[in-house]
């Protein structure tokens, strides 16, 4: 059984899915909701390779205002079910930072939303949960 599940989130359906899987079907362990925020949406929204210039600085503070208010969000739903999470914050790219996550704190399993794309859309867009669950050094739960 697991002791420590780690869930990322974002503001998606499914991330909100797999917290309440996660707490559903591990109520004794110790649940912490993490949201990574991708430096590349950073440099996207400012603009960078096009040549325009923007605030970077407050670009970045916008998401890290908004990566606030998901865990918030997960922490107050977590408590409509009775539960107590702890929420983390950090910078990455997404899969490769969610699973040095799980292993660096020594989480026992991720339980991760998956939007289940299928065929052409899967490939182009790729599959952060497929991602998550091949790199993993701890179980994976895949919740569609």
């Amino acid at each position: 059984m697991a002791k420590r599940i780690l869930v990322p989130i974002d503001d998606s359906d499914r991330s909100t899915q797999a917290l309440e899987f996660a707490l559903e079907e591990h109520p004794e362990a110790s649940v912490t909701a993490l949201h990574v925020l991708d430096p590349g949406d950073f440099y996207a929204a400012t603009g960078i390779e096009g040549g325009a210039m923007a605030n970077y600085d407050e670009i970045q503070d916008h998401h890290e205002t908004r990566a606030e208010n998901i865990l918030e969000d997960a922490a107050e739903h977590a408590s409509q079910l009775g539960a107590t999470i702890e929420t983390d914050k950090i910078v990455g790219g997404i899969s490769r930072s969610i699973v040095d996550y799980a292993e660096d704190n020594e989480f026992d399993q991720i339980v991760v939303g998956s939007h289940g794309r299928t065929g052409a859309s899967r490939i182009l867009l790729g599959s952060v949960a497929e991602t998550i669950a091949r790199r993993s050094p701890v179980p994976v739960t895949i919740v569609r």
